[in-house]
């Protein structure tokens, strides 16, 4: 089975009603490796939906979390709210300052980068509750938990110490108070009566801290499992960090037996990489945003590179090459006919397993829950192609519909061709696919020798009796050369050379298909004169 059914039968047999969580800290821009732990959330949702399980997915954000430190992002006077909870502090402007006008207004640092991401998710499908955790923290939801760790702080240390292996500080207290200045940095505590946490902070000022009121936090390791008690979560996809042995879903499982409830449900995914750059980071900046992501990627496609991926395999992605590769094999699936695959008979369990994992990779796919997937007749690469040779989107489609194609002019197909437009003029967009045919004799041409210039009058000529298909132009490349008994790559550069001013490029027969003959027969006519 698919890996998001396999765990919707794990929770089908705990009960019919569920609650799979994914979380997150608006510290700074969310990339799309963010993007891994709520979309496998929402496929593990659909799953359980799809068997008759009630089943939400509630995206809880951390905006009760401090700002660890002045990013690369911020201006230097961010330093004065390191250890401040997100919520509480003001958002940058364009410069990275502190937008204090926006803040008076309600926007703070959390919301400030948590909307951008939920624009993106909206645009592929995930439907979601959301859950402040500072929210929760203020209306008491964490309190009867922090009453019971600052009651046993020592049985807490134990746990903690225990399972992960490593040595907390002798000041070290199940509860983060919050300082004189507003910071949860720094900060002793020195006595606890319920509610209160008594604490000195580092700039000598004495006070006591409200636990039913949220006046501070709990420590990440207990937080976690604190939350999924009055959560009622039964479900979580995790990064691998968290779920390292000795890590905080080992802690989280004894603390919440501790608690009284059950840990939900793991799932551990490993991280989306950038190709050749490393996992992403929002702090560096080796990032592709979610938003940047879905102007140039259709959301179906961003979806099927997390449906399609085991959770337990990394993720190479780029919006380059990678992209197109991740687009054909989408199509390449779409095209599939799985009825018909399913009733072969004869099939081991491993090729039915395959077909219905890919069947299923599919349905979770589409952006709208419970529609169909559709062949879109038109391939990532030859829209590309298109997109790049033709002004207009009224001549694409006047060129799929001459061309015999069963394609269907959608709103789905006309947003693709949006994002590719948007894709072919960033950076993103790989050399090997650009296209641009020459009207000029480049220098190159020069450089041919006797061989070459016969390859070339050869091609001409080969081209003129064409009938200006794809197929009998691709014929006619490489003839050129094997008519002279010389090999077919010296036609390829000869071609490429005087049409591109390159010695390769991407597959040039669809491409000439698409242009005005005499053009081409012209533009080869005088580099053969030059």
């Amino acid at each position: 089975m698919h890996w998001a059914d396999v765990i919707a039968d794990k929770l089908a047999a705990n009960g019919s009603k569920h609650r799979i969580a994914a979380g997150i800290t608006p510290s700074g821009e969310f990339h799309i490796g963010h993007l891994r732990e709520i979309l496998t959330g929402d496929i593990i949702a659909r799953a359980c939906r799809a068997k008759g399980l009630d089943a939400e997915l509630v995206f809880i954000v951390d905006s009760s979390d401090p700002l660890r430190r002045v990013y690369k992002f911020l201006d230097e006077e961010y330093e004065k709210y390191i250890g401040h909870r997100l919520s509480l502090i003001p958002p940058p402007d364009q410069d990275g300052k502190p937008d204090y006008k926006a803040f008076q207004a309600g926007r703070t640092y959390a919301t400030h980068f948590l909307e951008p991401f939920l624009e993106a998710i909206n645009q592929i499908g995930v439907k979601l509750t959301i859950i402040d955790n500072f929210t929760s923290y203020k209306n008491g939801d964490f309190y009867p938990y922090a009453k019971m760790v600052c009651q046993e702080p020592e049985k807490i240390r134990d746990i903690i110490e225990t399972i992960s292996g490593r040595e907390l500080s002798k000041d070290w207290f199940p509860w983060s108070p919050v300082d004189s200045k507003g910071s949860l940095d720094g900060v002793v505590v020195t006595g606890y009566e319920d509610p209160f946490v008594f604490w000195k902070d580092s700039h000598g000022v004495e006070g006591k801290s409200d636990i039913s009121k949220g006046e501070g936090k709990l420590p990440w390791r207990i937080d976690w499992p604190a939350r999924w008690g009055f959560n009622n979560i039964s479900c979580e996809p995790f990064g691998k960090d968290h779920g390292t042995k000795g890590g905080s879903y080992s802690t989280g499982k004894v603390l919440a037996e501790f608690f009284g409830h059950e840990a939900p449900q793991p799932l551990t995914y490993e991280w989306i990489m950038l190709k050749g750059q490393g996992a992403m980071s929002s702090s560096s900046g080796n990032t592709i945003g979610p938003i940047e992501a879905l102007d140039l990627v259709p959301p179906e496609i961003l979806r099927f590179l997390i449906a399609d991926t085991k959770p337990a395999k990394a993720i190479d992605f780029n919006a380059g090459m990678e992209l197109v590769k991740l687009a054909d094999s989408y199509e390449r699936q779409a095209a599939r006919d799985f009825g018909q695959e399913l009733s072969v008979e004869g099939l081991s369990r491993r090729q039915l397993v395959s077909i219905e994992d890919a069947q299923q990779a599919l349905k979770y796919s589409v952006v709208n829950e419970g529609e169909s997937y559709q062949n879109a007749y038109v391939t990532f690469r030859h829209l590309s192609m298109l997109a790049q040779i033709k002004s207009s989107d009224e001549d694409i489609w006047s060129s799929l519909a001459s061309s015999g194609s069963k394609v269907e002019i959608s709103e789905t197909l006309k947003d693709r061709l949006r994002r590719i437009r948007n894709w072919i003029q960033s950076h993103h967009f790989p050399d090997e696919m650009r296209i641009e045919i020459l009207s000029s004799v480049p220098e190159l041409v020069k450089s041919f020798d006797e061989q070459e210039k016969q390859v070339l009058e050869n091609l001409i000529h080969l081209l003129k009796s064409a009938d200006w298909q794809k197929d009998s132009i691709n014929a006619a490349i490489p003839s050129s050369a094997k008519n002279l008994e010389l090999s077919p790559k010296i036609a390829y550069r000869v071609a490429y050379i005087c049409l591109m001013g390159v010695e390769r490029g991407p597959r040039l027969a669809p491409i000439l298909e698409q242009m005005d003959k005499e053009d081409i027969i012209t533009q080869l006519s005088n580099c053969l004169s030059s």
